[in-house]
């Protein structure tokens, strides 16, 4: 589907709009305090004595949001330089060492100091408790606003641009000699990084317990160069993080799953049980203990390189491409010619972004040979490859492969993020290619789709359902929830034709920023005749934080303000389906072959038409001869060497697809020819 938009991986490590409200400190008188910068050079609040306004925000070198807000502060310090305003900067993490504050203010060209808060006392007077949090302090410095900068980023959610500058406006109320009228807003991003300051006990510790436990569920993500926004390898990165993790196990956010235990089993649960939870937060109460480093386990050695094995062949996007530092970045598409001189089956693929941290989501899809430009459809029907948050590599299953045909180009679809900083991404795909005689199926990619809902303004609980049948026995593998901001649950269900339904998969807490894929351990046959019901849940209410708009009625659409109700899955044919007779393919002179179809199968049939893509889809032009004695209509036509979709055409009126052919793909079930 085209620009299956995504949105900000960020959020998962955002405040939790349940979370109780800290006490405010407004009104706080702040004492003087003297910290040092990167360079050394001792600042004190004192050294601005002659300013009218002090801001003070508490920022983290490695959180997300932190990352993002970072060019909104220098411009706030260009736009105050002449009004006798100071900002400042203050890192109170205990994972962040000098060097990295000294990095974060390079790569965001900070033209403000951002001093080292060890111990994290100076936050602790400002009753600080996230990264990015802002205080403005008045001619006295006491604390007359505390909060968030803006509205623009949010829980799972990155506006276009912000409503309200929460910190700006407290800033021009204070300037014209008003109270502030708005002086606490909740700030939204990640844990300051306290070191604990209770004294270790107990026998849960690091190295014996909680590495192998983080092992287990985070490292595979959370380890230099791979996705995650920083590394749990390290006992003092880990004491740093450890509120933020707590509070996003607590919250079921991290590890990212979103499926009820209820219904299916799956290869890719990510699901961290009670009994891990529970040991990780009594190890932070008892003051997160170290314990003997003897116990420490070995590190995990993953695959370097390549997690599907080595590639036969890697695509690199033809040019590189820059990043802004902000904003909203418009889908890119990036095409390639592949030289495939002979069809392929792909058995495995993997797309590896070329910068971790600004690339979302990449669909790698073919372009079959003479299409200039991709149809709506092709980014999914004819995906070959992806890469977004909770995706895992298109890795190897028995005898399953896609195929590409001859000719073909290959299309990178890739929605970027800004992360405060330009950065330039050039990415990549592996491909391994199957073997002769590897191939027992052909894996397909099927969807049901619902392109005509209308959610009405403000509608908090408003369903939509999809629905697809499936017109022969087919093997489900994996399904695929996708929604936009105002997604709230979504459901597959099995209407099987002896009239039993059964639950497939259920994600009551639908996430628009983990686009999951639910791999079943076995797959699941689905009869002939089988509907595939999915039913969503849309909140277009107030109540819905991540809503770019309540007052909109929403249609289906691409960007991520409109909506999509689209349950995608994986498939292969049932194991009874066998190839029919027809269509026979005959080489006649050169690249021109000899196509004979053969329709048998309405007794009502009166005259019958081949409509494809080789003739535009008209009903008229191709009639088949028929019927015969034994009531069968048949055609020969003179096609190119290619693949094709087609249809009957009954009566001038129905369209069916071959009912002896099971090659079939897209939205309307056509079948396809390949003419080799």
């Amino acid at each position: 589907m085209s620009r299956l938009a995504l949105s900000l991986f960020v959020a998962w490590i955002f405040v939790s709009n349940s979370a109780a409200f800290a006490e405010s400190s407004v009104g706080k008188s702040i004492d003087d305090f003297t910290l040092s910068d990167h360079l050394g050079t001792a600042h004190s609040l004192g050294e601005w004595r002659d300013k009218q306004i002090v801001v003070v925000v508490f920022l983290g070198t490695e959180c997300p949001l932190a990352k993002l807000y970072a060019t909104r502060l220098v411009d706030l310090a260009e736009r105050y330089q002449d009004k006798s305003i100071q900002i400042v900067g203050i890192n109170a993490n205990s994972q962040d060492t000098l060097l990295e504050i000294g990095h974060y203010a390079r790569m965001h060209q900070l033209t403000f100091p951002v001093l080292k808060d060890a111990g994290s006392r100076v936050a602790d007077q400002f009753g600080a408790e996230r990264t990015p949090e802002a205080f403005v302090l008045d001619r006295q410095r006491v604390i007359r606003y505390q909060g968030r900068i803006d509205d623009q980023y949010g829980v799972g959610y990155s506006r276009a641009d912000f409503s309200r500058q929460d910190l700006a406006e407290a800033i021009d109320e204070l300037l014209a000699g008003k109270p502030v009228s708005k002086p606490r807003i909740k700030a939204v991003g990640c844990h300051i990084g306290r070191a604990s300051r209770k004294a270790p006990t107990g026998d849960i510790t690091y190295s014996n317990q909680i590495a192998r436990l983080l092992q287990e569920h985070c490292v595979r993500c959370h380890r230099p160069g791979q996705i995650a926004p920083f590394s749990l390898t390290d006992y003092h990165e880990v004491v740093g993080w450890a509120e933020t993790i707590c509070e996003v196990m607590d919250d079921g956010r991290m590890p990212p799953w979103h499926a009820s235990p209820d219904h299916g089993e799956f290869l890719n649960d990510a699901r961290m049980i009670k009994e891990d939870k529970n040991l990780f937060r009594q190890w932070v109460d008892n003051g997160v203990p170290l314990g003997d480093e003897s116990q420490l386990p070995e590190p995990v050695k993953y695959e370097e390189g390549w997690q599907i094995g080595n590639p036969d062949v890697v695509f690199k996007m033809p040019k590189p491409f820059t990043v802004p530092a902000k904003g909203i970045v418009p889908y890119q598409y990036f095409y390639l010619d592949t030289n495939f001189k002979e069809d392929v089956w792909i058995k495995a693929s993997e797309v590896r972004p070329g910068n971790r941290q600004v690339v979302h989501h990449i669909f790698m899809f073919y372009l079959p040979e003479g299409q200039a430009e991709p149809n709506a459809e092709d980014p999914l029907y004819n995906a070959v490859a992806a890469f977004a948050p909770g995706v895992p590599a298109g890795t190897p299953q028995d005898g399953l492969a896609r195929f590409v045909p001859a000719g073909s180009r290959l299309g990178f679809q890739v929605h970027y993020t800004p992360n405060g900083s330009e950065q330039i991404d050039q990415s990549e795909v592996g491909l391994i290619f199957a073997k002769p005689g590897e191939v027992v199926k052909e894996s397909k990619i099927q969807a049901a789709i619902n392109l005509d809902f209308v959610i009405p303004p403000g509608a908090e609980n408003f369903q939509v359902e999809s629905g697809y049948q499936f017109t022969q026995d087919t093997l489900v593998h994996a399904m695929s929830p996708h929604m936009h901001y105002r997604g709230r649950s979504f459901r597959f269900t099995a209407n099987y034709p002896d009239g039993t339904q059964e639950i497939l998969l259920d994600v009551p807490r639908y996430d628009f920023n983990w686009q999951n894929t639910y791999v079943l351990k076995k797959p699941k046959l689905m009869p002939e005749g089988t509907v595939m019901m999915c039913h969503g849940i849309f909140d277009n209410s107030k109540r819905n934080l991540v809503n770019p708009d309540p007052s909109a009625e929403v249609r289906w659409g691409d960007q991520t303000w409109d909506e999509m109700m689209l349950g995608s899955f994986i498939t292969s044919l049932g194991p009874n389906v066998r190839q029919g007779e027809f269509p026979k393919v005959q080489p006649l002179r050169g690249e021109t072959f000899l196509v004979r179809f053969r329709y048998q199968g309405d007794a009502n049939a009166r005259a019958v038409h081949i409509a494809g893509s080789f003739n535009d889809w008209s009903k008229e032009r191709h009639p088949m001869h028929g019927p015969d004695a034994d009531g069968a209509f048949t055609a020969e036509i003179e096609m190119k060497k290619g693949q094709y979709e087609y249809k009957f055409v009954i009566n001038g009126e129905h369209w069916t697809h071959d009912p002896e052919n099971p090659n079939r793909t897209g939205p309307f079930n056509n079948t396809v020819v390949r003419v080799r």
